[in-house]
């Protein structure tokens, strides 16, 4: 039997659709799009304070997604309207967090409506969300590889570099004081050349379960190819 979540692929980005009155959050994996959440907006949208609340509560909504280490996000509103630049202004202005250090996340805006399955489907086969999506995972893999050598810099014995390692760390409890996996990376040829991928799919499903952050990575992209130097897959962790 193939394990959940076989046949979605990993995770690739967040998508936002903004529509007048309402947000709908899906989750974008390599091989569909899931709905996460529809969000409504209570009020007009000429109430600014109605409109921070709104956008304040999509992105307490995104806070367990962004914790899975997916840092693409795309938000997408209909032609010849500001909504999706009202958010990312919003995003600007009040969670700088989102925007600095190792894990900041890439936003990018499309035309075009996400408010339902059909219109995500046919939204997600445009040109230019899938160029949107490439640049994206560009960026992070660059924030990717920046951490990864930062930490082989740093304290290479957090550093975990084989799928035994992996998952002898993610599916043992961790106990205090004791290395913590934190980041599980690996390159699309590791997975999809292994003989393995059965066992592969079920870490990343544990992994992601308990929120440790789970990318596969383009092995052509400049943190591809180290990973591939590496063995294909490394556990990344921390002391807490």
């Amino acid at each position: 039997m193939k394990p959940k979540g076989y046949r979605r692929g990993y995770p690739v980005a967040i998508l936002i659709g903004i529509e007048e009155d309402h947000a709908v959050l899906w989750q974008v994996f390599s091989q569909v799009a899931k709905l996460q959440q529809t969000i409504p907006l209570n009020g007009s949208r000429r109430d600014q304070k109605v409109l921070y609340n709104f956008h304040e509560t999509i992105i307490n909504a995104l806070r367990p997604t962004f914790k899975t280490g997916v840092q693409s996000i795309i938000i997408a509103s209909a032609p010849r309207t500001s909504y999706a630049q009202d958010l990312q202004t919003h995003i600007t202005g009040h969670h700088t967090w989102l925007l600095q250090g190792t894990n900041k996340a890439t936003i990018s805006l499309i035309s075009g409506s996400a408010d339902a399955p059909a219109q995500v489907a046919a939204l997600t086969q445009k040109p230019a969300f899938k160029q949107l999506i490439q640049t994206n995972t560009e960026q992070e893999t660059e924030n990717l590889l920046e951490l990864l050598e930062k930490r082989l810099s740093a304290d290479s014995s957090l550093v975990f570099f084989s799928l035994q390692e992996a998952e002898s760390l993610i599916l043992n409890p961790q106990l205090p004081g004791k290395p913590r996996p934190e980041y599980l990376l690996l390159t699309d040829d590791f997975l999809t050349g292994s003989r393995q991928k059965n066992r592969i799919h079920r870490l990343m499903q544990i992994a992601q379960n308990k929120q440790i952050k789970t990318r596969v990575i383009s092995a052509e992209s400049n943190a591809g190819m180290r990973l591939t130097q590496l063995g294909g897959i490394v556990c990344l962790a921390k002391i807490s």
